[in-house]
């Protein structure tokens, strides 16, 4: 697959996650107002060749016509490959898949707005998350709005070149930086949808489970005791053993209702147990003991984990200047299969040893490559169409089944996305095995919700047919086998080797379904010494690196009061799937949700190694943009983001703000006096009105945007309203109910929100005479046998 890039930081990483499916990806380089560090240009663009001689528009048309997808970022009113006429916005390469990520989409009053990571973090909600209650919103470290952007690019163009081989022609995608970020929220949007309220900051306190960052005797630990109810008891017979669980073991406390109304208390008890021991042996007890607890770990730290190095996580850079082994960098999200068709789960180490028919993943990459715009390809050709598509459709996934075997936050995000495509998605559940998010009342959002409308469940599930089994019978087994034998997707979310004790290992699911695709999403993947741990996605970020980064300046880690981790490796997950029905074939694939979260470090490990290590000094700084912050403006807790990218930009700013700098002051000289700055900043931006200041600096063309909060982003914002982005569906119980809408944008072939999410067991009839041919009498004896339940 060939792939032109031309990014700016908004999509780096969608080139990124293609060079990691072993893309052939030629970049385009653009100018910068600051030039990227050089952890940063090794972590982005390693296995690239890269055109650096100006590029005029007839070569570039070149390009485009040699490449298969073409991934284009920036303001909207500097893409060159995008026309806007009479209103309509087209591809200048209407062969090709051209992806396009803008800050706020090609199309909406706000298309020709700015943003880097902060201001788009800010208009999408996640700003709003982080901090602390009092302080400035805070979004999370490491550039994740556009990381996630990037995702969402790399998503679009493996759909594109889907639907190109079911209808023979390329299209436009568009993917807006903003919608990215509002779609991954968990719950900052759809509380309000459901309940009227939305949360806000807390610190690091998880508003619907009892999880967060606590202070060990040397460090910290993330952790809690939701979930199952064997979360509870389990740490409270911790606890009792040691000593420790003070009046925890009074019957009140069993009661999840009570303990949770006295959830203060609890965690006061549980941090005075955490805080007598090392971080490491809390998370080595608890991995012990199946509970979801991990040591907060940094960048520095972040190789020498085994769980990582073991399974052949990371990647080596070679470059000029750089040590001969090269310099260690995070890895890719998932592993690609070998090209010779043969399947396995096992990872490739550093020195190539593997385990039986492994995945593949690069162990090495070299620094960006000079590359002439006359021949930068290193392949011979473009992949073209490819031989045995399904023939036209009006969604890129119509006509694929994909059985979902998951649970709770990644693995039904990653179906809903699938299914907003095209594929129908069989969901399994029961009542037997109660997903939290249909049967705890805390994450119903709603206090008279039920299992069957509560706001988190509705969301996240949109589109599916449930089917009820109870898969602690050996005839809700047997009807799983045959489902499974009907499905040419596969996702699961279970701990390792649970499949294959209920007979569905990948290769008896192989037997059933030649050219079946699974994804299996267990914590931290299907091997490796911590194969067996329990993670939540709290854990998964405290592992990754990422919790470390939340800690403001000579204060404890903070931690995400939402599950980004989830969502993260849920775009993994529909990244796998679809790479795998582009290439046309199946395929098991071993997708550990820690390597996806850890993989969204960015350059943190290079810079580690390098030498690079941020130098921040308060929350929300950059290291090439001054000012570059959260200011308040008028109102209760309201707030504006801005980022000045350039020289100019300030000059403009200062004047229009009368700010006491000199207006011919270069980045190293606000650098010097940012403190004085962002003080008068705040002075003027307080008195103003928010919406009208961002209006009047994206006029100065300065990125700035109110923090929005959940009720703003459903009820405020003109430009989600204009984009139609919070559909309406008719849930049978809820009536008429908003939807987080499709991020992926596809002009050819659009995809929908088709349907409510369903009650449970809804369509098990239907399903099950339609697809394996049960009558009723079959589908009475299942009952009577408790299979359908």
């Amino acid at each position: 697959m060939r792939v032109l890039d031309l990014t700016d930081d908004l999509a780096f990483n969608g080139a990124r996650l293609l060079v990691g499916l072993g893309a052939d990806v030629v970049r385009v380089e653009r100018p910068r107002s600051a030039p990227l560090s050089r952890a940063e240009a090794l972590h982005w663009h390693a296995g690239k060749r890269v055109v650096s001689a100006p590029v005029d528009p007839d070569a570039l048309d070149r390009l485009a016509g040699q490449a298969d997808v073409i991934m284009e970022s920036g303001p909207f009113g500097e893409l060159r490959g995008v026309r806007a006429d009479s209103g309509a916005v087209t591809s200048r390469w209407p062969r090709a898949v051209h992806v396009v990520v803008t800050p706020f989409g090609t199309t909406g009053p706000r298309r020709d707005w700015r943003a880097d990571d902060l201001v788009a973090t800010a208009a999408g909600g996640m700003a709003w998350l982080g901090g602390k209650p009092g302080g400035p919103p805070k979004p999370p470290p490491r550039e994740q709005a556009t990381q996630l952007a990037g995702a969402h690019a790399a998503i679009a163009a493996l759909l594109g070149l889907i639907a190109r081989d079911r209808m023979g022609q390329g299209q436009l995608i568009d993917v807006s930086a903003q919608e990215a970020v509002a779609a991954t929220l968990e719950t900052g949007a759809i509380a309000w949808i459901h309940a009227g309220r939305y949360p806000s900051r807390t610190g690091g306190v998880y508003e619907h489970v009892a999880h967060r960052v606590f202070r060990a005797a040397d460090g910290h630990v993330a952790g809690g005791y939701s979930g199952s109810d064997r979360m509870w008891t389990d740490l409270l017979a911790w606890m009792a053993e040691c000593g420790e669980a003070e009046d925890l073991t009074e019957e009140k406390w069993s009661d999840p209702v009570f303990r949770w109304r006295g959830r203060e208390h609890v965690d006061e008890v549980v941090a005075r147990f955490v805080a007598r021991r090392s971080a490491a042996s809390l998370a080595e007890e608890g991995r012990a003991r199946a509970l979801p607890w991990a040591e907060v770990s940094t960048a520095t730290s972040l190789p020498g984990n085994p769980q990582l190095a073991e399974r052949g996580f990371f990647v080596r850079v070679l470059g000029a200047g750089l040590p001969e082994e090269g310099v260690t960098d995070v890895g890719f999200p998932l592993a690609r299969l070998p090209e010779d068709g043969a399947t396995g789960i096992a990872a490739v180490s550093e020195d190539g040893a593997t385990g039986v028919a492994a995945l593949r993943r690069p162990v090495r990459l070299t620094e960006p490559l000079p590359a002439a715009a006359e021949a930068p390809w290193r392949s011979e050709r473009p992949r073209g169409r490819r031989d045995g598509a399904r023939g036209p459709g009006a969604r890129p996934l119509d006509g694929i089944r994909v059985l979902d075997l998951t649970w709770v936050l990644a693995g039904p995000y990653a179906t809903k996305t699938l299914a907003e495509h095209g594929a129908d998605i069989i969901k399994i559940e029961s009542r037997h095995r109660r997903d939290p998010t249909r049967f705890a009342p805390s994450m119903r959002l709603r206090p008279d919700a039920g299992i069957d409308d509560g706001g988190y469940f509705v969301n996240f599930n949109r589109g599916k047919r449930s089917v009820a089994l109870n898969l602690r019978t050996e005839p809700g087994l047997e009807v799983l086998r045959r489902l499974a034998a009907e499905c040419d997707v596969v996702i699961e979310n279970f701990s390792p080797g649970v499949l294959a004790r209920w007979g569905l290992s990948y290769d008896r699911l192989a037997e059933l379904r030649p050219g079946v695709i699974l994804v299996s999403m267990a914590g931290v993947g299907q091997s490796g010494p911590w194969r067996n741990a329990v993670t939540f996605a709290d854990t998964l970020a405290a592992m990754s690196g990422l919790t470390s980064e939340t800690a403001d300046p000579g204060q404890a880690p903070e931690g995400l009061t939402f599950g980004l981790g989830d969502m993260v490796a849920a775009n993994s997950a529909v990244l796998a799937v679809l790479d795998l029905v582009a290439a046309g074939r199946g395929g098991h694939v071993d997708l550990s949700q820690l390597e996806a979260m850890a993989a969204s470090m960015g350059p943190a490990v290079l810079e580690a190694e390098l030498g690079e290590h941020r130098a921040v000094t308060r929350p929300n700084r950059h290291p090439r943009m001054v000012p570059h912050g959260v200011y308040p403006v008028r109102g209760d807790d309201r707030w504006i983001a801005l980022a000045v990218q350039g020289d100019e930009e300030w000059r403009r700013l200062a004047a229009h703000a009368g700010l006491p700098q000199p207006a011919s002051a270069d980045l190293e000289e606000r650098r010097r006096h940012e403190d004085e700055i962002d003080a008068a900043l705040a002075a003027w931006c307080s008195e103003r009105d928010g919406e009208a200041l961002a209006a009047e600096l994206q006029g100065l063309g300065v990125a700035a945007a109110v923090v929005a909060t959940g009720r703003d982003l459903v009820e405020a914002d003109e430009h989600l309203a204009a984009r139609g982005f919070y559909p309406v569906l008719e849930h049978p119980l809820i009536g008429p109910v908003r939807h987080e809408g499709i991020v992926v944008r596809m002009s050819g072939t659009p995809g929908a929100l088709t349907a409510p999410a369903p009650l449970l067991g809804e369509h098990t009839d239907r399903v099950l005479k339609d697809l394996l041919d049960l009558n009723d009498e079959e589908l009475a004896r299942l009952r009577d046998a408790g299979a359908l339940e």
